[in-house]
């Protein structure tokens, strides 16, 4: 199993001079920690499940540039950018960048984006209907893929449009960096990741994460496709302390309200052990996880206590 690092915070219990000299040493020490991946939300103000809405916030395609050039071996990634925030071919374009600026390192995580209220501080159009936003994610990266792949690219589709584009260099990874699907609508969102999606993000815990699975294969089987060809991520939040009632009074004072009831990496290291193993025996591929605070100890105990019992595994 991989593991990954979602960076939902800018705020930093331990912090130095700069929330971002302290978020280059974070991802920098996540590098030298055996993470696989680091990733950032693309989102114009921090959600409210992981922190004050007005606490800074740093832009994700300006700061991972700027990490890759810090970091020489991690894989950088967004997780994941709203079809509804830059024009597809620009955003092709972006993506072909980002993965020269990291030697092949890119991950593009993308979705149909959802989460209404910062579309109106922005003054973007917020699309209500969740089926035209999924179909417009689905024609944007059918629109990308084009351009990553062709010397010359004509789309006429029924949102985006482009003429003769001429997009160079290609991305360095071939044909076109991962792209990680967001959600996990079972109609709609899962059959896209069947058709398009080299990994998708399932949530919630291992059993919801095989419900997932099932209904992902049943698209697969439906598309022709071989389901393992697709890498199944998914993500939990980290709270981890030495004993039980450390748990629960660090539960108190890092989860800020409203935090998704189904949480299960929240204990001692111990049971996080034996919940990792649960997700590994399911089959997950990456575990990314958020450190709910951005934690010391959190991040302390699971790099050391529990993510070493399964990298140890695979590296030996």
């Amino acid at each position: 199993m991989n593991f990954g690092l979602r960076n939902v915070s800018f705020h930093y219990p331990d912090g130095g001079t700069s929330a971002w000299d302290n978020t280059v040493a974070h991802v920098r020490q996540a590098e030298a920690d055996g993470f696989d991946a680091v990733w950032l939300m693309d989102h114009f103000v921090q959600l409210p499940s992981h922190g004050p809405v007005d606490e800074p916030f740093f832009d994700a395609w300006t700061a991972l540039p700027a990490l890759a050039a810090v970091t020489g071996r991690i894989r950088l990634g967004t997780m994941v950018s709203p079809v509804g925030y830059r024009n597809p071919a620009l955003l092709a374009r972006m993506v072909a960048t980002m993965d020269h600026i990291s030697g092949g390192r890119f991950n593009f995580g993308f979705g149909a984006g959802g989460y209404r209220p910062e579309y109106w501080q922005y003054g973007f159009e917020f699309v209500e209907k969740a089926a035209i936003r999924l179909a417009q994610m689905k024609e944007a990266l059918q629109l990308m893929m084009a351009l990553w792949t062709q010397p010359r690219t004509t789309f006429h589709g029924r949102y985006f449009h482009v003429e003769e584009a001429i997009l160079e260099p290609k991305p360095l990874q071939k044909p076109y960096p991962p792209v990680m699907i967001g959600g996990t609508g079972p109609k709609i969102t899962l059959r896209i990741v069947a058709e398009l999606g080299d990994a998708c993000n399932l949530w919630g815990p291992p059993a919801r994460f095989v419900a997932q699975r099932d209904i992902l294969r049943q698209h697969c089987e439906a598309a022709g496709r071989d389901e393992n060809t697709i890498e199944k991520t998914t993500y939990d939040v980290v709270v981890c302390a030495p004993t039980a009632a450390a748990v629960k009074a660090k539960i108190e004072r890092v989860l800020p309200e409203g935090h998704q009831e189904w949480m299960t990496l929240v204990g001692t290291p111990a049971q996080l052990v034996d919940m990792v193993g649960q997700y590994q025996d399911v089959g997950a591929d990456q575990l990314c996880i958020d450190i709910a605070g951005n934690d010391p100890e959190s991040y302390e105990l699971f790099v050391h206590e529990v993510m070493s019992r399964f990298k140890h595994d695979t590296d030996s």
